[in-house]
């Protein structure tokens, strides 16, 4: 049988199309068991009454337009202000990807109408070796201090804990940085030296 339980299906009931999940399959006879919001009890239908629905692949897109769709939809945009390149509010790696290419601008569009799923990029620490003299024996030490960044203004500073800035995530402070957005920033070839793996990091403290 080709069908498995949780398929969508379309048939006919009722004398119009309507669309289901398979809730059951018994291939001995050739039956599947229909959960369908019209009816507050499954439906059974042959197999051969029934048609797969298949769905539309959603897009996926980095998490920084991700971001920005859920910025502007909160601030109250419509497509058009979403893309308004005169935007002082839009983040600079926003507007080198919609700039980028008209293909760009069409997958925005797509996605802030139809849904979208994110990219699963590999997200990156920056811990900065700095000099600190320790007052107690008045010698310098080296320290490890994680580099912050806001995506919308482009300002950055450091910090001796990675993990409290993400409570300001609406502020537009982050940690957690994808291999672009290092690179893009001033002197970002040299932080990506000391970029660690955020899954690295997050395992050593856990062992």
């Amino acid at each position: 049988m080709r069908f498995k339980e949780g398929d969508k299906v379309e048939f006919v009931y009722r004398n119009k199309k309507s669309v289901g999940e398979i809730n059951g399959v018994f291939p001995e006879t050739q039956v599947l068991s229909i959960k369908q919001s019209d009816s507050p009890i499954d439906l059974l239908f042959s197999d051969k009454a029934v048609a797969k629905v298949e769905e539309a692949e959603r897009l996926v897109v980095p998490q920084f337009v991700a971001d920005w769709v859920s910025h502007c939809k909160q601030k109250g945009y419509d497509l058009f202000l979403s893309i308004d390149y005169d935007d002082s509010d839009m983040p600079y790696e926003m507007y080198n990807w919609l700039t980028f290419s008209d293909e760009n601008q069409e997958i925005f569009a797509r996605a802030w109408l139809d849904g979208y799923e994110v990219e699963k990029e590999p997200l990156y620490y920056v811990k900065l070796p700095i000099s600190k003299r320790n007052e107690a024996t008045d010698e310098l030490e080296i320290i490890n201090m994680c580099l912050l960044l806001n995506i919308r203004s482009r300002e950055t500073c450091i910090s001796g804990n990675y993990r409290w800035v993400d409570k300001l995530k609406r502020t537009g402070w982050r940690t957690k940085l994808t291999e672009a957005q290092i690179k893009d920033m001033p002197e970002g070839d040299i932080y990506w030296q000391f970029a660690v793996l955020v899954d690295e990091v997050e395992g050593e403290d856990n062992e």
